[in-house]
């Protein structure tokens, strides 16, 4: 049996995989951006190990996040799920760009080197990584013209490479990164053409599994087959620069 916290699980792959890990026998820690959030969860939350609560746009509600699970004990997994894409008309705000970058990279950056490090932790990327801009110019989009789509593409080459990252300086941890392509979430919408199933059980398998697979640190993977991300992306001077970036960012260094 094993614990894992789960960003984000109230709706969509970070629900079902809670489900799923619960329903082996897991004890899992579950997240929600509010107090008033957890009640999506329903019956699910007394079943858990415990509730944290905090919005991964605020670098206050974050910390706040990587408290509570620390109070709680150590976890042997962590999976990175939580994450948003805000359209043109909805995300198109200072407030939306702000929010894409501070859920999608600079909130998974922060846990990862807050929280107690756990034996596993499991990135959420997406293949749309593959279309970003690689420069690390402007990352959190002061000073270029608001794209949402190249701005969610990169948030996802972030956290691909903080992945690969990991992976090289903590040797001790297994790192993964997963595209669980375009399922039909929230963020997905009904018209999203993959498996659902297989984009959580992907997630689920890496964080518990003792498959040797399962257990090789630095792949990225798309319904458990591993698959190969963009170049940088196991680069190390390119994981450098960005680490260096998000940690000026953000406050945190990465130890």
């Amino acid at each position: 049996m094993s614990r894992i916290f789960i960003t984000g699980s109230t709706d969509g792959l970070g629900l079902a995989a809670a489900r799923t890990l619960m329903a082996e026998g897991h004890e899992v820690v579950l997240h929600a951006r509010s107090p008033e959030r957890t009640a999506a969860l329903g019956s699910l939350a007394p079943s858990s190990l415990g509730v944290v609560t905090g919005d991964l746009n605020s670098a206050d509600e974050t910390r706040s996040v990587a408290d509570q699970v620390n109070e709680i004990g150590r976890m042997d997994a962590v999976i990175h799920n939580a994450g948003v894409y805000l359209e043109r008309g909805r995300g198109a705000t200072p407030e939306g760009h702000a929010r894409t970058i501070a859920v999608n990279t600079l909130a998974p950056y922060m846990l990862t080197v807050l929280v107690q490090r756990p034996d596993r932790l499991v990135y959420l990327s997406s293949g749309l990584h593959r279309s970003a801009d690689t420069s690390l110019h402007d990352i959190d989009w002061v000073n270029r013209r608001w794209d949402a789509g190249q701005a969610y593409a990169e948030s996802k080459l972030h956290v691909a490479t903080l992945a690969a990252a990991v992976a090289r300086l903590w040797p001790e941890v297994v790192s993964s990164a997963v595209d669980p392509g375009w399922v039909p979430t929230r963020m997905g919408g009904s018209n999203a053409t993959d498996d659902l199933e297989m984009g959580h059980l992907t997630q689920t398998w890496l964080a518990v599994s003792s498959e040797h697979a399962a257990r090789t640190s630095g792949k990225y993977w798309y319904h458990r087959q591993q698959t190969m991300p963009l170049g940088e992306v196991k680069q190390a001077d390119f994981q450098d620069v960005m680490l260096r970036k998000l940690a000026d960012l953000t406050g945190v260094e990465f130890p």
